[in-house]
């Protein structure tokens, strides 16, 4: 069984399809976290963001898994290096090159031969997992969005002002809403929930109602 959790950043998406893999028992798929490895990997290799070639071949060469939720690029754990600023500013640049989309999809797919999971991203239910038994799209306001971006960015030591990750998270959705692949949209067959006045435990009871019904 394939639960696929789709949504723009800040919906809640990521902690939604974690809780639910715990409640299930379940593995859960951190995709953002993959292409943010890839984007690890292209500022380690001294590329630029924009150079469609090279990040390319980065792609192509990188190993990326995981040892429980640990994230591995390489064999190395970078689960603080890919959340850094500058991994941030480049991580949906990056997740536009089809190359990049291309590598991740089949490591992504080759997740998911393996036994059940939750995956989320943004192109999960409608391009990775199109046949998975279950699809969300989780969505907010971008007010919402941002107060708890803020919120999270605030608790890590950021000193962006909220009008700063607001700004962001517009740009972030045309980015991955206009890209000619694999654009960010939810599955035709997908369940639509606005979390905007929802706490994530409210999300999460609402979405595994469904599953398990």
């Amino acid at each position: 069984m394939i639960i696929t959790i789709d949504g723009p950043a800040g919906s809640g998406k990521s902690t939604v399809a974690k809780l639910l893999a715990q409640r299930l028992n379940v593995r859960f798929l951190d995709t953002g976290a993959m292409y943010r490895a890839v984007a690890l990997a292209v500022l380690q290799g001294g590329a630029e963001e924009s150079d469609a070639q090279a990040v390319a071949r980065i792609a192509a060469e990188v190993e990326i898994g995981f040892e429980k939720e640990t994230v591995l690029l390489n064999g190395v754990a970078v689960d603080v290096e890919i959340r850094s600023p500058e991994v941030t500013a480049i991580s949906s640049v990056v997740a536009a090159n089809p190359a990049v989309r291309t590598r991740l999809v089949e490591l992504q797919r080759g997740v998911g031969r393996q036994g059940s999971l939750v995956t989320e991203g943004r192109d999960q239910g409608s391009v990775v997992f199109p046949d998975a038994r279950f699809k969300f799209f989780v969505t907010a306001s971008v007010d919402a969005r941002a107060r708890r971006r803020h919120r999270e960015l605030i608790g890590s030591g950021s000193n962006l002002t909220l009008s700063t990750v607001r700004t962001q998270l517009q740009q972030r959705d045309a980015r991955d809403e206009n890209r000619v692949h694999a654009p960010m949209k939810p599955a035709d067959d997908a369940v639509i929930l606005d979390t905007s006045d929802m706490s994530i435990a409210q999300v999460v009871e609402a979405v595994a109602t469904l599953v398990e019904q």
